[in-house]
């Protein structure tokens, strides 16, 4: 394997599957599935998800509620999808650990790198949710933080795309694909791959950012394993 220790990120609605809301039982199992396929290959996961799925802070403020609030409602959803990770993994006796930015004494511990990194170390999958924590930071930037903390190798941010284009490949049938990236690049070419404030630290970090398709089965092996499919975006 490539990589030993990497950090999963994947959106809140990529829980969704065929569904208009919420999080779909059969997508779930097949996320669960792929998680288990590189533990057993005794690489280390940690994993952030979104919850986009079930609400969105900045949607909210639209919405007229106030924006600090709307975060925090954010932060609760990316609870909720990590609890129901958590249930799929375990499911199929794949031994886990949540931890949270947002301290709930019932469901989760808090987040520590050092709590973190002793999980990951035992052969837990280490759930991260709840956000940093903090309002005005995306799950982007959670990710990106909580990737550092642990020291990971790379962020592995798992899409419905096979990696980068130029333009929207759902929308424009010519979009071209990039195979890698400097972090200079993406930034000149206005790529959204992640908001600015993930991106630069991620590249104050010099850690790498590799976009691929997790909705195909037996890709995130793939990855891990060092096969030439996403697009890698680096120093």
């Amino acid at each position: 394997m490539k990589y030993r220790r990497v950090l999963l990120k994947l959106s809140g609605e990529s829980l969704m599957g065929s569904k208009d809301y919420g999080i779909d039982p059969d997508r779930l199992s097949d996320f669960a599935n792929e998680i288990k396929s590189v533990t057993t290959e005794n690489v280390e996961v940690a994993i952030v998800i979104g919850g986009g799925n079930i609400f969105r802070g900045i949607q909210g403020t639209a919405e007229g509620i106030d924006r600090v609030q709307g975060d925090y409602m954010g932060m609760l959803a990316t609870v909720i999808n990590s609890m129901a990770l958590q249930s799929a993994l375990e499911k199929i006796d794949v031994k886990t650990e949540l931890l949270s930015g947002i301290t709930i004494e019932q469901i989760c511990k808090p987040m520590s790198s050092r709590k973190a990194i002793k999980n990951l170390e035992n052969g837990k999958v280490v759930i991260i949710c709840g956000g940093t924590g903090n309002p005005y930071f995306t799950t982007d930037t959670a990710s990106a933080l909580r990737a550092v903390e642990i020291k990971a190798e790379v962020i592995l941010k798992g899409t419905r795309v096979d990696g980068i284009y130029n333009a929207d490949p759902e929308k424009e049938p010519n979009a071209i694909k990039f195979d890698k990236l400097t972090f200079d690049e993406a930034l000149k070419k206005e790529l959204k791959i992640m908001d600015l404030t993930a991106f630069a630290l991620c590249k104050e970090n010099k850690l790498p950012i590799l976009v691929f398709d997790m909705n195909t089965s037996g890709n995130l092996k793939k990855v891990v394993s060092g096969e030439n499919i996403g697009t890698l975006v680096s120093n």
